[in-house]
Parts: structure tokens; C-alpha cells; sequence
């Protein structure tokens, strides 16, 4: 493991602003973003990032600072792939929502006339859970998690569902807002039952190749391994960065296409599938997805619960501004810090390892953040504060 003093030294060798690319050299670049990415580099708090900045119909910014790699001492490069995490989720929403608009399904379907083994699942309450889609892509299931051995040895998404209904849900469905990753991985498991597709082809079929994201995957090895930007983790005891390794149940050519946090992604990659919401299910002229789909994704359908993850007093009590639509957050009321720059009824979503995406349909503004540290809650950070906040100043229309 490197030294302290030696991260310290690459950070300042490699601080040198923004890293161009020859396959990116005609997207714009404002400086003023990267510099206040550069600080946070700089100061130690982060390795490297990738951000941009998109409308519905231009990319307004691409810039990268720092480094990918501390042991290959590698720049950062717009083209870096970065796992994403629970990004995942709202990617996972449209593809239901494409089947839904192609009436295959119906959000408000119960998951036992897709999946049988749900018709038998009880809430605590001994009544039938009766879970619908819509419940289990906004946390208000109270569905069970997998253990980890299940996790670990699940190849299929089906192989993860006898788990999720081995017992009943931790609450009576709806009564409250709880983060749940196997909601989100049933709902991947309903696409492969209706479309007929495994839930990673039908994504590259239907997402993917027409948003020309040519370097999503759940699978990065078959991506260039220097493509990807490595994860640190921050020692809390000695302020060290030490590498991070994703959990195996992710990214490894055997594993399941895990529809909660499954993809790797790049900065311009998911700029594109940003677009395609904030241009209400259109791409470059072509329709992917209705207007009665995007409001599924962009209303809240959890009512008055307290929502997302700045519910706790360390980060301001602030549930009640937070709503859930099926597989994202939105924005109820904007308040300081992150949302300050935000209007009511932005959405996005945060990934585990820092990235963050949030789309603002107000303003006609989508902000990408790409990093990779975890052990920290990015939804509250000072740096995705400060990267939408000198965004907004720089590009947003007032």
C-alpha cells in the first residue's frame, strides 16, 4: 500500500486541470467546473472525477481532474468507466416502463402475475402482501434482502427471488420508506419474464445501443482494463487513501445482470441516457419512451412519507422534501446545500461509490458526477453541492 505522503505527491503531480481526449475534443469544456473539482484533488478529499453537464439536446460541459489510478499514475480521462452502482435503478425503471408502454405491463400490476412465487408472500400483519411494481421500485415493499450467500452464488436474477419471499415483508407494503435493493432487482427479473429477453440484453437492445452508450456494461472485463477508474477508500483513522474492490456479486462475467447496481458506465455514457429524461422520452429526434411513462418517473407515488437519504438530523431532517417515483428520487422542495441549485421536481439518483446524476427538467439541465470513494454520503456532499452550484452559475438558463 502506497504511503500517505505518496498519494499526497501524486495528487499535486497530477494535478494539472482537465485531461482532453481526442474522441472528446469537440465537446465543450468550462474551466471554472474543473477548477472547483481540481480543489477537492487537490485538498485530498477525492482521487479524480469526471463531470458533465448536458441540456436535451447538447452537452454543455465534459472535464476531468486528478487521477484514475494511483499504482499505474494514470490522469483521469472523460472516458474513464466508473461503477455507477444505483445509478442502475433509474435505468432499471425505464426499461419497465418501455414494456409498459408497449402494454405488456402495467406499473400497477402485482409482481405475483409476473413472478407466481410472490402470490404466497405475506406482510407481518398475516394478510397478503399484494405487492405491486410500482411499490417495490419506490422502497415501500418492505421486501427482504438475499443473504449473502445467496447473493454471492445467484447467476441468474431468478435465482435471487425464492430468498425474497422466504419470509414476510419487514412491513405492512406502504406504510413506510425503506431502501430496498431486492424491490429493485424483482423488478429487472419482470423485465426478463415479459420481454423474454436476459434483463442485459434487452438494456442493450433498447437503451443502450440506441443512446449510443457504447461503454455501459454490466460486465467491464470486457471493456480495456485501463479504461476504469479505480476506487479508494478513506482510512477514518489515518486519513489514507486505500483501494477499493466492488463486491463480487457485481461486475464478474458469471454474476447476475443485478438491476439495483449492477452497471459501469462513463460520464458521457450516462449524459446521453440524461437526455433522453430530460427530453421527456425523446433522443435526438426519436421517441424512446411516452410522456405517461415519464411521468411515472418524475411524480412522486409515496404519498407524505419522509423520503431518500437525508432523513437523519446529521443531514437536516430534510425526508419531507424528498418524494420516490418508480426507480427515482425527487426533489419536493428545494432547500440548501445540494438542492439549492435545483428546481422542485428534479430527480436523479446517487450511486455507493459517489457518483451522482440529477436532472432538472425546469432548467433543462442534467448534472454528472463521476467518482469513485466510498464510505460516504454524496447525496449531502460539499462536492456535488459545489460541482451543480458553479454549474448552474456557469451554464444554467436563469
Amino acid at each position: 500500500m502506497k504511503t500517505f505522503y505518496f498519494l499526497i505527491i501524486s495528487m499535486l503531480f497530477f494535478a494539472c486541470g482537465s485531461h482532453s481526449n481526442k474522441s472528446n475534443d469537440s465537446i465543450p469544456n468550462v474551466k471554472a467546473i474543473d477548477d472547483v473539482m481540481q480543489a477537492f484533488v487537490d485538498s485530498g478529499f477525492i482521487p479524480g472525477a469526471v463531470t458533465a453537464v448536458v441540456s436535451k439536446d447538447n452537452i454543455l460541459h465534459l472535464g476531468s481532474v486528478g487521477v484514475a489510478d494511483y499504482e499505474t499514475r494514470s490522469p483521469m480521462q472523460p472516458d474513464h468507466i466508473f461503477w455507477i452502482a444505483s445509478m442502475t435503478k433509474p435505468v432499471t425503471a425505464v426499461a419497465l416502463l418501455m414494456l409498459q408502454d408497449e402494454g405488456k405491463l402495467s406499473v400497477d400490476d402485482p409482481v405475483s402475475k409476473y413472478i407466481p412465487e410472490f402470490m404466497d408472500l405475506k406482510a407481518p400483519s398475516g394478510k397478503d402482501a399484494n405487492l405491486t411494481i410500482t411499490q417495490i421500485m419506490n422502497h415501500t415493499s418492505g421486501l427482504r434482502e438475499a443473504d449473502a450467500q445467496t447473493a454471492m452464488r445467484a447467476k441468474e436474477l431468478a435465482d435471487l427471488i425464492p430468498s425474497y419471499v422466504s419470509g414476510p415483508t419487514q412491513f405492512e407494503p406502504g406504510s413506510r420508506w425503506n431502501y430496498c435493493q431486492s424491490g429493485i432487482n424483482t423488478g429487472a427479473r419482470i423485465v426478463e419474464v415479459v420481454s423474454g429477453l436476459r434483463f442485459d440484453q434487452f438494456l442493450q437492445q433498447r437503451i443502450f445501443d440506441p443512446l449510443e452508450m457504447s461503454s455501459t456494461t454490466f460486465y467491464p472485463v470486457w471493456q480495456s482494463s485501463t479504461q476504469r477508474a479505480a476506487g479508494y477508500i478513506k482510512n477514518r483513522n489515518n486519513g489514507r487513501f486505500e483501494k477499493a474492490e466492488v463486491a463480487e456479486i457485481f461486475g464478474k462475467p458469471d454474476s447476475a445482470p443485478l438491476g439495483n447496481g449492477g452497471l459501469f458506465s462513463t460520464a458521457l455514457d450516462y449524459a446521453h441516457f440524461a437526455q433522453l429524461l430530460l427530453g421527456k422520452g425523446i433522443y435526438k429526434g426519436k421517441r424512446y419512451l411516452s410522456e405517461n411513462a415519464m411521468t411515472y418517473l418524475t411524480s412522486v407515488k409515496t404519498g407524505e412519507l419522509d423520503c431518500g437519504f437525508l432523513q437523519e438530523a446529521q443531514y437536516g431532517n430534510l425526508g419531507a422534501n424528498y418524494g420516490w417515483g418508480v426507480g427515482t428520487c425527487i426533489l419536493r422542495i428545494p432547500h440548501p446545500g445540494v438542492a439549492a441549485m435545483l428546481s422542485p421536481g428534479s430527480f436523479g439518483h446517487g450511486g455507493a461509490w459517489g457518483t451522482q446524476a440529477w436532472i432538472d427538467p425546469v432548467r433543462d439541465i442534467a448534472y454528472i458526477m463521476m467518482i469513485q470513494r466510498p464510505n460516504f454520503n454524496s447525496d449531502a456532499s460539499n462536492i456535488r453541492a459545489e460541482f451543480q452550484q458553479k454549474a448552474f452559475d456557469e451554464l444554467a438558463i436563469k
